[in-house]
């Protein structure tokens, strides 16, 4: 089995409140936070403890994305609706109403801006204009969290109603749903070879879903003690982590869904309450971590064969 080597190389702690969420940026050591706080945070690895405040909304931030087509920062403003920012000019550039609930994940594909919403609605949304092009309510209970897969031509949706869900990027029909789990999904991502689609729900069990095979179930982890939050791919699509409400980070290798490492408090000084959202970054390897006890820590791995 490889070892891994775990080195905490710093934490940032410019939030006051929870950290639900991280985004990529335009450059490898470059990221973004969002919180409990409303405090949308630029931050560079290069600078430890060193963070830009980008906006304060009145509301808690449980989701951010960053456009790479227009250089621009969507925040999901809670109970409210999208806040589109200038992160470099530290300006709102446009906002939408798309909900009265909570805005739990934002994505972007070719000229569509998809929100997840606490109402169990997905809001499409022209990138372009910002105008609402259609609305899917396939779900009373909350809709959590998107996953992307050019390959195949789907976007897989995780609910709080234990199902996911598969639709078409073409027209947004549905093309299959499953109950997954025994409760929320709350974690999905598809493997860099887009063959494979992994869960992570609150019932702290990771699954393997064949794309190929109509999504046929393949695999199946007792992963954590409580919830699983968040699943991210290394750059090299060996291994990926998970993240979850019983404190830890998981390392585990993507062909076998083998746990590697575990990076928890006790060992490793790691977050003391749950950790929600992770990046890996190509910067040099690191990982990033987000968490309730509002701090964001960077880990150095390294993986010994």
């Amino acid at each position: 089995m490889s070892a891994v080597q775990v080195n905490k190389l710093h934490a940032f702690t410019g939030h006051h409140d929870c950290v639900y969420t991280l985004a990529p940026a335009d450059s490898n050591s470059v990221f973004f936070s969002g919180g409990g706080d409303g405090m949308v945070v630029k931050w560079d690895l290069t600078q430890p403890n060193e963070g830009d405040l980008i906006a304060r909304l009145p509301n808690s931030v449980y989701a951010i994305h960053y456009d790479k087509k227009s250089n621009l920062l969507i925040a999901g403003h809670n109970y409210d609706g999208i806040r589109v920012l200038d992160w470099q000019q530290k300006r709102e550039v446009a906002s939408l109403q798309v909900t009265s609930a909570a805005i739990f994940d934002i994505t972007t594909i070719e000229d569509d801006l998809l929100v997840a919403t606490g109402e169990g609605i997905i809001v499409i949304i022209d990138r372009i204009n910002f105008r609402i092009k259609t609305r899917l309510a396939p779900s009373e209970k909350n809709a959590r969290v998107f996953a992307i897969n050019p390959k195949s031509g789907d976007v897989a949706i995780g609910f709080s109603d234990s199902y996911i869900r598969i639709f078409s990027l073409r027209d947004y029909k549905l093309k299959y749903e499953f109950k997954a789990h025994a409760n929320s999904v709350f974690a999905l991502r598809y493997t860099p070879d887009s063959n494979f689609l992994i869960s992570g729900s609150r019932d702290a069990r990771l699954k393997a879903w064949d794309v190929r095979a109509s999504y046929n179930q393949v695999g199946e982890v007792v992963a954590h003690l409580f919830a699983i939050n968040h699943i991210v791919f290394s750059p090299s699509g060996e291994y990926f982590a998970t993240a979850s409400m019983d404190k830890s980070i998981k390392i585990w290798t993507t062909r076998e869904l083998r746990l590697l490492k575990v990076i928890d408090k006790a060992r490793h000084a790691g977050h003391g309450t749950s950790v929600n959202k992770l990046l890996w970054t190509s910067h040099q390897n690191q990982l990033v971590s987000a968490s309730d006890d509002r701090s964001i820590s960077v880990w150095d791995l390294r993986f010994l064969l």
